[in-house]
């Protein structure tokens, strides 16, 4: 019996250990089946209330506790892992009962010294135990920061592209608030900073995969619908102007569906890495139109007509939708035009193009 608590000991310490290095020490994508199981536990019941929510509000207050409760939970069964491991162990090489050696284990990991046994057995283990549990704790510690760090990177650029998109964000009117205003032209640097932004969610997003399910402050805010809508709104760039400068609209479009294959790989997600441009997609034509005629309400400039440009467009959209779409369902992100269904049916929100409140010229007077 002691050999079955000495292999079941040294299998819980290393395994745990493994999932506290993949977690928070090594900086790559690396995936650990104990985060993994946790995070998955500690958000079931919240998903099983959020689908019965009507509202998109009231299903992200349900969710929003979901990632940061799941980083005190992982942090608590790491610790709680290794109490038991290192109390199996200290049981195999000792005679103490099992309650006996979780509680020296105990005494040791927290650093709490109330219980201390006599033998060197057990003192090498204590001693393994005691540092253990302040470097985990140390270690999360200097998680938290990187952590929060990152979402608050990511969330500065979605926060400013709702003046540009609404609220939930749209590809169509994006280009119609440029329109809008008069500054199509530069609607490059939009693009420019979402290439980087789409970089650097691509990598803290599989460095650290509960940023995935990190929800905005404001329920209509979300990082996964904003970075579509920036990625509509590139592919119709594309498709309708096609004499305008393109390379910085074609980085940010394949930066976005890169940075999205990058999560569903971390994810488990299956894809085709190089569909076809006729292939088939989500969106409707009928769809396409209506988001060409809010572009043309705020007069956009086309060279293309919606006919003409929409084989342009799909063989675009069909890179990321598929991807866009499934993680939108998986995280439940708030509903927005042409970001597809949801776990649960529920209103998509079209934002509203702000009035136009400049002063009217004033009346040409002739000599």
């Amino acid at each position: 019996m002691r050999a079955v608590f000495g292999v079941l000991g040294a299998v819980l310490v290393l395994g745990i250990f493994s999932s506290v290095l993949r977690t928070l020490v090594i900086p790559r994508p690396t995936r650990s089946s104990f985060t993994r199981i946790v995070q998955q536990a500690v958000r079931w019941p919240f998903q099983r209330v959020a689908d019965l929510a009507r509202g998109a509000e009231t299903k992200d207050r349900v969710l929003a506790p979901v990632a940061p409760l799941s980083i005190v939970i992982t942090l608590m069964g790491w610790l709680f892992c290794f109490m038991v491991g290192y109390g199996l162990l200290e049981a195999a090489v000792s005679g103490l009962g099992l309650r006996e050696s979780l509680t020296e284990s105990g005494s040791s990991l927290f650093t709490l010294g109330f219980a201390a046994g006599n033998r060197a057995s057990l003192n090498a283990i204590d001693f393994c135990a005691a540092a253990t549990g302040p470097i985990v704790i140390g270690l999360q510690i200097g998680y938290l920061p990187t952590l929060y760090a990152a979402y608050q990177r990511r969330e500065t650029e979605v926060t400013l592209l709702q003046a540009r998109a609404g609220s939930p964000p749209w590809g169509p009117e994006i280009l119609a608030r440029y329109a809008q205003v008069d500054v199509v032209n530069s609607v490059g640097e939009l693009f420019r900073s979402w290439e980087r932004w789409s970089a650097e969610v691509g990598e803290s997003h599989t460095t650290y995969p509960v940023l995935i399910h990190f929800r905005s402050p404001k329920a209509t805010r979300n990082w996964l619908i904003a970075l579509l809508a920036v990625m509509d709104a590139a592919a119709l760039r594309l498709a309708f102007n096609p004499s305008h400068p393109q390379s910085e609209v074609r980085m940010a479009l394949r930066a976005g569906f890169v940075c999205l294959r990058d999560i569903a790989d971390m994810q488990g997600i299956a894809y085709d890495p190089d569909p076809h441009p006729d292939g088939p997609l989500e969106l409707t034509y009928e769809d396409f139109l209506v988001g060409v005629a809010r572009m043309r309400e705020q007069g956009y400039p086309t060279e293309r007509s919606p006919e003409e440009a929409w084989p342009h467009f799909r063989g675009w959209r069909v890179n990321y939708e598929e991807l866009a779409q499934r993680l939108a369902r998986d995280i439940d992100a708030v509903p927005a035009p042409w970001s597809g269904p949801r776990r649960t049916p529920v209103a998509i929100r079209t934002p509203v193009t702000p009035v136009d409140r400049r002063p009217a010229p004033p009346p040409f007077k002739s000599a």
